[in-house]
């Protein structure tokens, strides 16, 4: 028996209200806040990248459990934020928790514990865990800690800029775990599709020195525009090749795209956890816990399933009794109006409530996290039972997880008897209420990076980036 021992988190200490975005892109709050359940999003400060968010949670992870880490094996990050294209950003938050460490667990503490990054867009923390989990089973006196940690970023005025948010996720891993054991048993669907990605995107020289040139009010031909770049010493014009790629935050999407392919790539890994273990999700799994691009994406995708379900679950006449409508075939032109006509039930409110709700709560504060959006969702639902005296214990709880480019994973777990002891003292609800709310202006501000002060004083922070040949780029943490 394998699975989450313990588990914490780290989100940042402001945000803005969907309120404020709403108001200043002209969108009606409702469609945001009812329709997709979104009231607040995330933002790093100025000293704050996924380093420092996922350094802080593993920090708050090994305090809360007084975990000794030269037990520890493996720190197994997964991030589409990742800060270098060479040195794992796993290696960057190692660093961190050695010094943060260094005078109570010795020096160089995790100088035997492997560190990577796994990439898979918002499922590369699942591989991640999947992975250590698989280690960890050939020998039971195995740690290991899994960080989720990212920034969903999106352009200005984009039709992702609603569902920003950011943080991370830190779980210990080992045999007999006291929160989550997790079934071996896992669905996967893959298909290579370009719903969402963060390409490199590719520049001329020659074209970029000739637009800054017309914006200063000058014309300069291709010739010319050659000249000067062939002269120049500087190290952004004066490197060997013609073009300049940059690598940028925000996607390339297509949103609609994405969430089809949300849902068919989630109904193929069902499909195929199916094969390995017959599986009546919607009936056997007390809780699900999907990745959440915003608050209400899981119960969106979910309600024609639910549909159907209760219909094969000879439920027919409560459908047909609270919409007032007769069921009509799956494939017919009726068929989406009753869907849609189903979301509005008692049953169906029933069922999200009991089963879904309690997972979407932090989203909702939060926005997307990416990686650690699933495993919010999971801490959300713990913490949200704890909070309403709900003992869970023996309660099935599914993941369906999803990465775009794309890969479904689907996969279960049992809560453990001494969860609540581990549950308890997170306090999430709290520290979402504690944080400081800024203004539209700080937060456009934030976005173009004109901010060059932290809003507030972090413990952890970025320091500085290097300046010099040999350092160029480098990122150097203060703990």
């Amino acid at each position: 028996m394998v699975g989450i021992d313990a588990l914490h988190y780290h989100v940042p200490n402001i945000y803005l209200p969907i309120s404020a975005l709403a108001e200043a892109r002209g969108i009606e709050y409702a469609k945001l806040n009812k329709g997709l359940g979104l009231k607040g999003m995330a933002l790093p400060d100025v000293n704050e990248d996924v380093a420092i968010m996922a350094a802080q949670a593993v920090i708050n992870l090994i305090e809360a459990n007084d975990i000794d880490l030269k037990t520890v094996g493996r720190i197994y990050l997964g991030t589409e934020s990742a800060l270098d294209a060479a040195k794992p950003t796993a290696m960057y938050v190692l660093e961190i928790v050695e010094n943060k460490f260094e005078n109570t667990q010795g020096k160089r503490s995790l100088k035997n514990c492997d560190a990577v990054d796994l990439t898979f867009a918002c499922v590369g923390a699942v591989d991640a865990m999947h992975n250590c989990l698989d280690w960890i089973r050939l020998d039971e006196s195995r740690k290991a800690i899994v960080i989720a940690a990212d920034h969903a970023k999106y352009e200005l005025n984009s039709t992702g800029e609603y569902t920003q948010g950011a943080g991370a996720v830190a779980m210990l891993l080992s045999s007999n775990p006291s929160i989550l054991a997790l079934d071996d048993q896992i669905g996967v669907a893959t298909e290579s599709v370009n719903d969402f990605f963060k390409p490199r995107r590719t520049f001329s020289k020659s074209n970029l020195l000739q637009e800054a040139a017309k914006l200063l009010g000058h014309d300069l031909d291709a010739e010319n525009a050659a000249e000067l770049l062939n002269s120049s010493a500087h190290r952004f014009w004066g490197q060997d090749s013609s073009e300049i790629e940059l690598h940028l935050d925000e996607p390339v999407f297509e949103g609609q795209y994405s969430n089809t392919c949300y849902t068919n790539r989630i109904k193929e890994a069902l499909e195929h956890l199916n094969v390995q273990k017959e599986t009546n999700f919607l009936h056997e799994w007390n809780q699900l816990i999907f990745h959440l691009p915003y608050a209400f994406q899981g119960r969106r995708m979910i309600t024609p399933m639910w549909v159907n379900w209760m219909v094969e679950n000879k439920q027919s006449e409560v459908l047909k009794s609270e919409t007032g409508l007769d069921i009509p075939e799956e494939n017919s032109s009726d068929w989406n109006a009753f869907v849609k006509a189903c979301s509005k039930t008692p049953a169906y409110k029933a069922y999200i409530n009991a089963n879904i709700a309690k997972g979407e709560i932090a989203s909702s504060d939060i926005g997307n996290m990416y990686t650690a959006s699933i495993f919010m969702s999971f801490i959300s639902y713990l913490f949200a039972a704890t909070e309403n005296n709900e003992d869970i214990t023996g309660q099935t709880v599914g993941f369906l997880s999803y990465g775009s480019g794309s890969k479904s994973k689907v996969f279960s777990g049992v809560i453990q008897d001494n969860y609540l002891e581990k549950v308890k003292g997170l306090d999430l609800f709290n520290t979402l209420k504690n944080r400081q709310a800024i203004d539209f202006k700080t937060y456009e501000q934030l976005q173009k990076k004109e901010l060059k002060s932290p809003l507030r004083e972090n413990q952890l922070n970025l320091k500085k980036i290097g300046r010099e040949e040999n350092d160029l780029g480098y990122r150097y943490y203060n703990a």
